[in-house]
């Protein structure tokens, strides 16, 4: 089958990218039930943190080795049972009488939710041209800006009509489903094997990644991922809802579409900052840019001691959104940096620094509000001295994206360098004349 010339390709683009659409939306979906899940299990907010956060570590984990075992026996097989582990954690997840059952189905979910993008990637990069892969590849990324927009006001509005337990039920068997409809598309209907075996050679691999360990552009790219990344999905995706219902007094609709707000506001950041990127031909001077303005917006919250005018609120999860939007230059500098047979292992490495800050955030927040929540009962002044974690994220990732070294600009430099030497030979020459 020429595959980037079926009609085919068109299904399989709609049905993987909608899979992707919903698993993303179960990333952040637990946050709206923080304090549901705390009454109801009787646990404190580090143990929620920790179950939130769990997810995300096991996806961080995963993230190099998935790429292997892609590229080894191809992607469909794993894309396939990813979506439907986590349809089956998210199940287990609703079902749930314990909080180690809890754990137990959020790193059912993290296991399978890390099967989605790589594999996607693979599996758009099989069935499109080059110039197609390159601008689906963007869709790709909104569709998981999306997923959290659909994990606010939409799925709020489903946990008050069925209750926590009945939505998360719905979502986990829509997924089992979604898994077996990609089954029929990929292998049945598209006739492809489920398995696909393939040599690999592995001493390349661990030399690429002993290379990229002691590379400072890759520890950058890590570093500029962690503080813009996790500030955003660890704090949406756990305290987010609680803190707005706590301080402000909102209801969890109501909250839910004040996140809504910020994700509106990563939507337009992600491609709105790209082509500002391509405007002025770089990519670190707006990367620094939007670092610095995601940090003084932390650091506003924190100055209002966690209760700054609503207005002023709103204003400052948008623009926290779209900040967050700039996370695609993490990649664009990837390319930039490093050759093709070496991007796909520095992406997973670089948004692995992504995920550990979103494992990291959830847990702190909760042990300080759980600390000062012992020690003062003040339930405000645990979210004032909570809001130094992103604080103390974003100064990591606006350490990170300072250590960039801009490729393009520093060739332009030499350029310039070997013009000017070239300049001054010329007037000696002439002198001498």
């Amino acid at each position: 089958m020429d595959k980037q010339n079926s009609k085919l390709r068109w299904l399989i683009f709609a049905s993987v990218l909608f899979t992707y659409l919903i698993m993303s939306s179960q990333r952040t979906a637990p946050g709206l039930i923080t304090d549901q899940l705390m009454t109801d299990f009787g646990v404190a907010a580090s143990t929620i943190g920790l179950v939130t956060s769990i997810q995300f570590f096991v996806y961080t984990f995963l993230q190099i080795p998935m790429g292997i075992l892609a590229d080894r026996y191809g992607p469909n097989f794993f894309l396939i049972i990813g979506a439907a582990l986590t349809g089956i954690g998210i199940i287990i997840y609703s079902l749930s009488t314990h909080e180690f059952i809890l754990f137990f189905a959020r790193i059912l979910t993290g296991i399978g939710d890390a099967t989605i993008w790589v594999n996607m990637v693979l599996i758009l990069r099989q069935w499109f041209t080059e110039k197609e892969f390159t601008r689906f590849i963007g869709f790709a990324g909104m569709t998981g800006s999306l997923g959290f927009l659909l994990a606010t006001v939409p799925f709020s509005v489903l946990i008050v009509l069925l209750g926590w337990r009945g939505a998360f039920l719905f979502a986990g068997v829509f997924l089992c489903l979604c898994s077996l409809f990609l089954y029929l598309v990929l292998v049945k209907k598209a006739k492809q094997e489920l398995f696909v075996k393939s040599k690999m050679k592995r001493e390349k691999t661990s030399v690429l990644l002993r290379r990229i360990f002691s590379t400072r552009q890759a520890w950058a790219l890590f570093l500029c991922h962690f503080g813009i990344v996790g500030g955003y999905i660890g704090f949406i995706g756990s305290w987010a809802v609680p803190y707005m219902m706590d301080v402000y007094g909102m209801t969890r609709l109501d909250a839910s579409q004040l996140i809504m707000i910020s994700l509106i506001g990563a939507l337009i950041g992600a491609p709105l900052i790209g082509w500002v990127s391509s405007c002025l031909k770089s990519l670190k001077r707006p990367y620094v840019v939007f670092h610095i303005t995601v940090l003084l917006c932390w650091s506003t919250i924190l100055l209002f001691k966690a209760y700054p005018p609503f207005s002023l609120l709103v204003i400052l999860f948008f623009i926290i959104g779209f900040g967050f939007g700039s996370n695609s230059l993490t990649f664009a500098v990837v390319r930039q940096s490093f050759p093709m047979t070496e991007s796909g292992i520095v992406s997973g490495f670089a948004n692995t620094g992504g995920f550990l800050s979103a494992v990291l955030l959830p847990s702190a927040f909760g042990y300080i509000l759980d600390h000062f929540q012992s020690t003062s009962g003040s339930i405000g002044d645990g979210y004032y001295y909570g809001f130094i974690t992103p604080v103390i994220f974003s100064i990591f990732g606006l350490v990170g994206v300072i250590l960039i070294k801009e490729k393009q600009k520093d060739e332009e430099q030499d350029t310039k360098r070997k013009k000017g030497k070239k300049v001054d030979r010329d007037r000696e020459n002439a002198c001498h004349y």
